[in-house]
C-alpha cells in the first residue's frame, strides 16, 4: 500500500486536499500508515460522489473524461458512470478507469469491503437530485442512511472493529454530524434549492424559505436550528459509547469524530444559532478540547 500520498493526477490531488476542510479528521497522523492510506482511499471515494452530486466538478474535465462521460453529461449520467466504474473495483479482474477508484481497488480488497456502502453513497447524490426538500424527521434519518452512515461502517470495516453494536452507535454518530452539517449549509444549501430542514419542522416554528434566504436569522429561524442542533446533540450521545468499545488509536480516531461534531454544534451555539451569514466552525483547539472531553469520559466509563 503506498498510501494516500501516492502520485496521482492533479484533478484526483485536489479532491483529497478536501479533507483539510472537514469538520472532523479524516485520516490524522497518529494512525497507522496503512489505515491512513485506506481511509483516504474511501474520503476520495466519497468526496468525489459528493462533488458529482453537488455539481463542483467542471463540465466535460478530466473526471468525466476518466469515467468516460460525453461533454455534456449532466450529474445523472456522471453517478451512472460512477456507479458503472465502482462496479469495475469489486469485479475480478476489473480494471476502474478513474484514479481515485483504481486507488480504492487495493483497499476493499486487503479489507473485504462490500459493496453497499459504495453504492449508498451514490443512491443518496441521485436522491440529491430528485428530492430537495424531506417532509418529516424520519424522511431526514432515511436519507442520512443513505449519505452518511455508509462512511462510519466503512471506517469500522478498514479496522477490522465491526459488530452490530458498533455499527448501531456509529449510525447514529454518522447521521448526527450530517444533521450537523446540513446545520452549518442551510443558506448553501437552499442556494441549490435544497433544503434539509424538514418541513414539519419548519410549519411547527413558522418559518418560510424566504427567512432562510435572509442575510441572517430572525428568532423563529434560530429557534428551528437550536431544536435540530439538540437532535443531533442527541445522537451524538446515542453514539458516543462507541469511542469507548475500541482502544488504542482507533479509540482516539472516533473521539475525533464525536468531538467534532460537539465542537461544530458549540460553534452554532456560540453564533446564537445564526447560521444564514455562513457556516459556523469550531476552531482546532476547540475540536481538541472536545476531543479530550470525550476520551475522558470514555476512561472513566472503561
Amino acid at each position: 500500500m503506498t498510501g494516500a500520498r501516492q502520485a496521482r493526477p492533479a484533478g484526483a490531488r485536489a479532491t483529497l486536499d478536501k479533507a483539510a476542510d472537514e469538520n472532523f479528521p479524516v485520516a490524522p497522523f497518529f494512525l497507522p500508515r496503512a489505515w491512513r492510506g485506506d481511509l483516504m482511499a474511501v474520503y476520495g471515494y466519497a468526496r468525489l460522489v459528493d462533488d458529482i452530486g453537488d455539481g463542483d466538478l467542471d463540465p466535460g474535465g478530466a473526471d468525466a473524461r476518466w469515467l468516460g462521460a460525453g461533454d455534456g453529461a449532466d450529474r445523472l449520467a456522471l453517478l451512472d458512470a460512477l456507479q458503472a466504474d465502482l462496479e469495475r473495483v469489486f469485479a475480478p479482474g476489473g480494471t476502474p478507469r478513474h484514479p481515485l477508484l483504481a486507488a480504492l481497488r487495493p483497499t476493499v480488497r486487503r479489507c473485504s469491503l462490500t459493496p453497499e456502502p459504495f453504492r449508498a453513497l451514490i443512491a443518496a447524490n441521485r436522491q440529491d437530485q430528485l428530492v430537495r426538500r424531506y417532509g418529516t424527521w424520519g424522511d431526514l434519518l432515511a436519507y442520512c442512511e443513505l449519505s452518511a452512515n455508509p462512511v462510519g461502517r466503512l471506517v469500522l470495516g478498514i479496522t477490522g472493529t465491526a459488530s452490530p453494536e458498533r455499527i448501531r452507535r456509529s449510525d447514529a454518530v454518522c447521521t448526527a454530524l450530517q444533521v450537523v452539517e446540513h446545520l452549518q449549509d442551510v443558506a448553501e444549501d437552499l442556494a441549490r434549492d435544497r433544503v434539509y430542514l424538514p418541513a414539519e419542522d419548519l410549519k411547527r416554528f413558522r418559518v418560510t424559505e424566504d427567512q432562510l434566504a435572509a442575510p441572517s436569522a430572525g428568532a423563529s429561524v434560530r429557534a428551528l436550528v437550536a431544536a435540530e442542533a439538540e437532535r443531533a446533540a442527541g445522537l451524538l450521545d446515542e453514539g458516543a459509547p462507541l469511542v469507548g468499545s475500541v482502544h488504542g488509536r482507533l479509540r482516539l480516531l472516533l473521539a475525533g469524530f464525536v468531538g467534532g461534531g460537539r465542537a461544530a454544534l458549540a460553534a452554532i451555539a456560540a453564533a446564537g444559532h445564526d447560521v444564514l451569514p455562513g457556516p459556523p466552525k469550531a476552531t482546532k483547539v476547540e475540536v481538541l478540547r472536545e476531543t479530550g472531553l470525550v476520551l475522558r469520559r470514555a476512561r472513566r466509563k472503561g
